[in-house]
């Protein structure tokens, strides 16, 4: 198994087809097709099949080979890094993916933090939901992200970094603001603004089970998937808003705003930092993970 093979075959079954991993790997599609070729004879079965007219698949073994070609391929990575800092050339790649809120209100003292220690660090942000998250981390395509721990796969690695609650917030005018802890009757008296249908992680599936086993009528006046977005609508006095948060989220030091506890209903979770269990931590994302945990 020759090291350009590899590399082409890797290309070609992480893209799905010979264009696409030709273009990432400055090669022809006819050199590309005969590496697949080459390894396909040397290893003595298909590895690649196609699917209708464009699409590419890997075959049983095919996924055999890609695994063990991406953990040599990760493993070079991280060797050229190790040995750059060996040789006193300082260098990296840092890949980061995380929801909205959390690059938002979370992640940005961290992020300046970290700046200032390895300003040689080439660092890169996305914006993404939580399942999106958990794709990129898997694929690869990103070195580590955050999403609620109950969501994320078993084949990842996961570290709890802040307790996620559920909260009811409301005007601190509001009837509700003086109460300590609010029942499911009082809550449904109001215009509700809640999480869109089918999220990544909400607790409104409860809620609303919650609400139809007490026989409770409710009216949804906003849905919003944007914690800082319900706030503004809350504010204007449209409803009061269910919705789960980090407990020292900056939003929640605003003084128009009671946040009530809902833990009586629903149990605290954590949001957690993800990683692949099978991809070498360099020192400067190590770094960054301590930073996260000072």
């Amino acid at each position: 198994m020759r090291w350009q093979q590899m590399v082409g075959f890797y290309h070609v079954a992480k893209t799905g087809k010979f264009t696409k991993a030709a273009e990432k790997t400055y090669r022809t599609q006819s050199a590309l097709t005969q590496q697949v070729k080459k390894l396909e004879e040397e290893m003595g079965c298909q590895l690649l099949e196609r699917v209708g007219k464009k699409k590419l698949l890997l075959t049983p073994a095919g996924r055999k080979c890609f695994a063990f070609v991406e953990t040599v391929l990760n493993n070079y990575d991280y060797l050229v890094e190790e040995i750059s800092v060996l040789n006193g050339q300082k260098r990296g790649k840092l890949k980061i993916a995380a929801p909205y809120t959390t690059l938002n209100q979370l992640l940005p003292k961290v992020v300046e933090q970290y700046m200032v220690q390895f300003p040689w660090v080439e660092l890169s942000l996305l914006d993404r939901p939580q399942r999106a998250v958990i794709e990129l981390v898997k694929s690869g395509e990103v070195d580590l992200g955050f999403a609620i721990e109950s969501i994320i796969p078993g084949n990842l690695d996961k570290k709890h970094w802040k307790i996620i609650e559920s909260v009811l917030a409301v005007p601190r005018e509001h009837p509700l603001a003086k109460e300590k802890t609010v029942m499911l009757e009082q809550i449904a008296r109001y215009p509700l603004i809640l999480p869109p249908e089918g999220g990544a992680y909400n607790n409104r599936k409860k809620l609303e089970e919650l609400f139809r086993q007490n026989s409770l009528n409710y009216r949804v006046i906003m849905e919003s998937s944007n914690v800082e977005l319900s706030a503004v609508y809350v504010e204007m006095g449209l409803g009061i808003s269910f919705a789960t948060v980090v407990r020292d989220l900056p939003l929640l030091e605003r003084k128009n705003f009671v946040f009530i506890s809902l833990n009586h209903y629903f149990k605290p979770q954590y949001l957690d930092v993800i990683t692949r269990k099978d991809k070498p931590i360099p020192p400067y994302m190590d770094a960054f993970l301590s930073l996260l945990h000072p």
